[in-house]
């Protein structure tokens, strides 16, 4: 299938239980949890979200796990990059569904790691209080040097998806300080063990950390991610006293219009930069997890999600063809209202748009 970008959607691996979210939630909790528990608060939000043709999986299925793939793969997406949570001293989570993907060679798909290096807690991880669930660490290198043979095989897999012939490795914090001493660390260890290096992407989903600072920290690339550009840097007085008085007087959440905020998802002088990728992002409702604390973002359709795909892909179009990439902003996010697996309401609409534009 020839495409006009590469496409590499965001996986979350939570979709099954574990010894720690049973501690912290009670027994069997997964994120269908949340999604299931959701509501509805105020006039017109779309809650619960109801999965269709997938229906409510369980990741340690290989069979849930081939037709995701063979969902993404029909619809124009290259891979999946799943999160990948590596505290410090060897402490991981949720690491079963790619392990056992790595391990099977099933599904045939590609795919790439995002390391999620940010410490679980507050209303982010639906805690009503900012205690600390598990805190990220970086003990040093010979840590950094643990990590990196736990992920060679990985590295060294055909599935994995490459950059100039280079594994990518993306950074959810890349401005932490040792950040910089780890990427050095693994870079020294690619080259002992044959690699061309790795390329390293930092991810930038918060509008005050700028690419240049992510590149000029030695990364090879920066991937922005601007969902909360708008609430950020161009809400107006009176919107933010109107939010607040909403919130204190009528306990509704932040909430704002996809077809409004969308439209900051995109800053052209950065974004179309060669080293600069984009993120397509469907939809966005926190409340699942952090209830009236999230942000929603409402009336998402296909409709107003074309005209933000369309121009991440004619900002990409111009660009040499080994920088034609795109990151998708989620494959199943689905507590954060952040998917593109079918729903109840719309099933394959989002996913026909994208093969509309992306697909040759």
């Amino acid at each position: 299938m020839k495409t006009k970008a590469r496409v590499i959607a965001f996986y979350l691996p939570q979709y099954h239980p574990i010894p720690e979210n049973d501690a912290w939630w009670g027994k069997g909790f997964t994120e269908w949890t949340n999604v299931g528990k959701a509501k509805a608060l105020f006039k017109g939000h779309y809650q619960p979200r109801v999965p269709a043709d997938l229906g409510y999986y369980d990741l340690r299925v290989p069979e849930t796990r081939k037709a995701q793939a063979d969902m993404a793969r029909a619809y124009g997406v290259e891979g999946f990059i799943y999160w990948h949570y590596w505290f410090g001293n060897g402490k991981r989570l949720i690491e079963r569904p790619f392990n056992e993907v790595l391990a099977s060679g099933e599904p045939d798909f590609p795919f790439s790691l995002a390391w999620a290096n940010e410490t679980w807690k507050g209303f982010a991880h639906g805690m009503t209080n900012r205690n600390i669930l598990i805190e990220q660490k970086y003990p040093g290198i010979a840590d950094y040097t643990a990590h990196f043979y736990e992920v060679l095989p990985a590295f060294k897999d055909k599935r994995y998806i490459t950059i100039n012939n280079r594994p990518l490795f993306m950074i959810y914090k890349p401005l932490e300080p040792e950040v910089k001493v780890f990427m050095e660390t693994w870079q020294k260890l690619a080259l002992e063990n044959g690699l061309e290096r790795i390329y390293f992407v930092g991810h930038a989903i918060d509008a005050k950390i700028k690419v240049k600072d992510i590149l000029a920290n030695g990364f090879d690339a920066a991937n922005s991610t601007r969902l909360f550009n708008y609430t950020l840097n161009h809400r107006t007085f009176g919107q933010k006293v109107y939010n607040r008085l909403n919130r204190v007087f009528r306990n509704v959440p932040l909430a704002y219009p996809y077809k409004t905020v969308s439209k900051y998802f995109i800053t052209p002088e950065e974004d179309s930069l060669e080293k600069v990728f984009p993120t397509i992002i469907p939809g966005w409702d926190h409340t699942a997890r952090s209830g009236r604390e999230g942000l929603v973002l409402t009336n998402s359709t296909p409709a107003y999600f074309e005209k933000h795909v369309k121009g991440v892909v004619d900002i990409v179009d111009a660009k040499k063809s080994e920088n034609k990439i795109i990151f998708l902003k989620s494959w199943n996010e689905w507590a954060e209202g952040n998917y593109m697996e079918p729903d109840l309401r719309w099933g394959k609409k989002y996913l026909e748009v994208l093969k509309k534009h992306i697909v040759k």
